[in-house]
């Protein structure tokens, strides 16, 4: 399985996102947000950072790249794509995924070892995962705060669209504890939670992140 990892101007994370697809079994694909080419791919990943230097609003340059036009297109394919913080924040402003990441509700920038609660184990990027299951992936973010029109957050709770929710504290504010969402139909997937530095136990505080990449190649094989 060929996974492509993005990379914007200002993404930190990139290298680390490929190194998991790797240690997951994959083969990475380096990605450029400047071309028209998503190389045939099975999935993309779109890494932390700062795209753009996060001016303008988080991730609202990197969303009107040449690249994130072809992404756009084949998610609503069924091109399973997973966005990591900046990514998700990408994501949201592309319309890929619904609501918006905003300034940390205390200003600050938070940076610590998360407790997640698995709502969702069904999506193409977390059945590797059992319903409630709890796990610990980093958090760093400055703009982390996930918010939605009331009406809306009622939506994705209903529709079930909540893929993972802060537990042992809200690092941020987001609304109703939500670390990350999904598409209606479980192929796209944003966290602010950073699985990909928890995917060795000599660097990450669990491997509880490996499973979003393993979760992708056990979807690809069963499409």
């Amino acid at each position: 399985m060929r996974i492509g990892v993005i990379t914007f101007p200002g993404s930190l994370d990139d290298v680390d996102a490929a190194r998991a697809v790797r240690l997951a079994g994959a083969e990475p694909v380096s990605l450029w947000h400047g071309d028209h080419d998503l190389k045939d791919v099975d999935a993309v990943v779109l890494p932390g950072g700062f795209s753009y230097g996060d001016y303008l609003r988080a991730g609202a340059i990197a969303a009107r790249s040449p690249l994130m036009a072809d992404v756009v297109a084949a998610a609503h394919g069924g091109l399973p794509v997973l966005g990591i913080c900046n990514g998700f924040q990408v994501l949201c402003e592309a319309g890929l995924l619904p609501g918006a990441l905003t300034r940390n509700s205390h200003l600050h920038f938070r940076n610590r070892d998360q407790g997640l609660l698995v709502e969702r184990a069904d999506t193409a990027w977390t059945t590797s995962f059992t319903q409630g299951q709890r796990i610990v992936v980093p958090v760093k973010n400055g703009e982390g705060r996930y918010v939605a029109a009331p009406a809306d957050l009622d939506r994705l709770e209903g529709e079930g669209r909540v893929v993972v929710r802060y537990v042992g504290g809200n690092p941020n504010g987001s609304s109703r504890d939500i670390a990350g969402v999904t598409s209606a139909d479980g192929r796209v997937v944003g966290l602010m939670p950073h699985p990909e530095h928890a995917v060795e136990s000599l660097t990450g505080p669990s491997t509880d992140g490996l499973g979003f990449f393993t979760s992708v190649l056990t979807a690809l094989v069963a499409a």
